[in-house]
């Protein structure tokens, strides 16, 4: 795959739905694009920890379901579909990597490292999903498969006493 081209500034005017899709601006980083979106899920997860579990749960589906139009829009207005500055994928998974797992500093960052490690290496079925669905569904699917991955390992390690 080649490397997509970068994008201007005045891209996140384009429409709202690019605007969230670059995950506010972060997606316009020149280096690890996907790093800067996925940080984006920590604060956003911090703040949803204000709320009960339900409504904690409720946000992420609904964002992620947003995710899946915001992404498919900004794929087609970029004409990428899944452009690297696109991070609301990254935003979504890395929040549901820590929604599910324990609390505390050393979790926050064995979950980023799991969630990042799972996003780039792909392994089966992400890297199916993300060649095969070009779509906003392909570009949410992928991240969420690689959230899925994470929270297992989290969980080995917890379970290990880790």
């Amino acid at each position: 795959m080649t490397e997509a081209p970068r994008l201007p500034l005045h891209t996140l005017r384009s429409s709202p739905a690019v605007f969230v899709a670059l995950g506010f601006g972060a997606g316009l980083s020149p280096y690890a694009p996907g790093t800067f979106g996925s940080l984006l899920g920590i604060p956003l997860v911090l703040a949803l920890q204000l709320l009960p579990l339900g409504w904690q749960v409720a946000i992420w589906a609904g964002l992620s379901l947003v995710g899946c139009f915001v992404c498919d829009r900004a794929g087609r207005a970029l004409g990428v579909p899944d452009h690297p500055a696109i991070v609301w994928d990254e935003v979504c998974g890395m929040a549901a990597v820590l929604l599910a797992a324990p609390t505390g500093a050393w979790w926050i960052a064995a979950s980023f490292a799991a969630f990042r490690l799972f996003d780039i290496v792909k392994p089966w079925p992400i890297g199916l999903i993300d060649r095969g669905l070009h779509n906003g569904f392909g570009v949410m699917g992928d991240d969420l498969m690689a959230a899925a991955y994470a929270i297992a390992t989290i969980w080995m390690f917890r379970l290990a006493g880790l």
